[in-house]
């Protein structure tokens, strides 16, 4: 998620949805807090920083405003997986190899279903202490489930997500509106990513279709389960949000990206 001062997002993520802190730094460009969450899932905050050196963050925040910015995949071979994407059709951008204990690349939104892919060799995980600032009194934490994307076209998007980043299909069917369809991808980990689409022939005005306009795809929104015993308010906005099925339960609570630094979350009980 891009924002322009970490602060304004510990309220919502750290406060409310209980994150613990994982990593941060300052880099040139951006500076990147990771934040887990009580299913080990992160959720990676990023601010511009010393953009005068590297302005792609505050480009980025300039033409969208604060929001989704990327989905990270690591990769056992970056130099495979290069391979893999070239071989495929897509033309990677921002390859670097300068540390050996993190190399990536990126694969263009436009590319990429409308969100920019990034591919990490990592050869660890990044630990660091909370920086100064940071919540120390939190609520239990949240589980960090899904991200949940909207696409134009799910097959297209399935030969991304399933075919080059080798997620693997665990559920497909429609929503409850009969409006939409839905593919959900899991891969090693804790985080699913589950991919909603129009309907062909669907009314222009339907939640997915005003969702996407005329973009090539747009994360949707954030799924989390709130900590067993603890029920959300149910939210007054229609039940039936796209990308959210009835075995997931309610109450809902849907918070509108408007009230959440461009980014929907839903918050789900758990599980009984």
């Amino acid at each position: 998620m891009a924002v322009e001062e970490w602060t304004d997002a510990w309220p919502r993520y750290a406060g409310e949805l209980g994150a613990a802190w994982s990593s941060g730094g300052y880099g040139v460009g951006f500076a990147p807090a990771q934040l887990r969450f009580a299913n080990a899932a992160k959720l990676e905050i990023l601010q511009p920083w010393e953009t005068g050196a590297n302005p792609f963050l505050r480009r980025f925040l300039d033409s969208s405003g604060p929001g989704p910015h990327h989905l990270t995949f690591k990769v056992p071979d970056l130099d495979v997986a290069l391979n893999r994407v070239r071989a495929a059709g897509f033309e990677p951008q921002g390859i670097d190899r300068s540390d050996p204990g993190w190399m990536e690349a990126f694969l263009h939104p436009r590319q990429a279903t409308g969100v920019v892919v990034q591919l990490a060799q990592a050869t660890e995980d990044w630990d660091s202490p909370p920086l100064a600032g940071y919540p120390a009194e939190r609520p239990p934490a949240a589980s960090l489930l899904r991200v949940v994307h909207a696409v134009p076209d799910l097959a297209a998007a399935l030969g991304l997500f399933q075919g080059l980043l080798d997620g693997v299909l665990v559920d497909q069917g429609s929503g409850p509106e009969g409006t939409w369809d839905y593919a959900e991808l899991t891969w090693p980990g804790p985080l699913a990513v589950r991919l909603i689409s129009p309907r062909s022939g669907t009314d222009p005005a339907t939640p997915v279709r005003l969702w996407l306009a005329d973009r090539p795809g747009r994360v949707h929104h954030l799924a989390f389960t709130l900590p067993g015993g603890v029920r959300p308010a149910p939210s007054p906005v229609p039940r039936l949000v796209p990308g959210v099925l009835p075995a997931e339960g309610p109450p809902v609570t849907v918070v509108e990206p408007a009230e959440n630094l461009g980014t929907r979350l839903v918050l789900l009980a758990a599980a009984p």
